[in-house]
């Protein structure tokens, strides 16, 4: 696990008329505050990558469908510096993600026809305060499935 990086289990409660699905609660030990709740969607094998945020904590969750979730971790001052991260988060693997400011993260989709993440992230979007990487670029010993 690269540090500071929190992966939770979250609750579903279904029955026959469908079902509720938890995502992050202010009394939860991982929520730190809120800025905005967006939801982005993935086509299957597409992928979006990357993007580090300076100062933004996202806390993603897959409701609909499954993605690969990787993250690396360039941090001068981690002790996990150098290393990367995959998981594969989605509807049969419902989890919380919580991934810490300057951590470089992109995902790919990998349910037919898309998939839904919801992000909670702890400031508004603002262009200025994230970085932009190509989803080949080789700064990241990464080499994603579709290449």
């Amino acid at each position: 696990m690269i540090q500071g990086v929190i992966v939770q289990p979250l609750q579903q409660f279904a029955d026959e008329r469908g079902k509720v699905m938890h995502m992050l609660r202010s009394d939860s030990h991982i929520f730190e505050k809120f800025g905005e709740i967006y939801f982005s969607v993935v086509n299957q094998g597409a992928v979006k990558a990357w993007r580090l945020h300076r100062e933004m904590t996202i806390n993603l969750a897959v409701p609909f469908g499954k993605i690969r979730l990787v993250l690396y971790d360039d941090r001068k001052d981690s002790r996990t510096r150098g290393q990367t991260q995959e998981m594969m988060i989605g509807e049969d693997n419902y989890s919380l993600v919580k991934v810490p400011p300057k951590i470089w993260n992109g995902f790919q989709g990998m349910a037919a026809p898309i998939s839904i993440i919801a992000n909670c992230a702890t400031l508004p979007h603002d262009p200025k305060e994230s970085t932009r990487l190509d989803h080949s670029d080789p700064y990241i010993p990464y080499q994603w499935a579709c290449e």
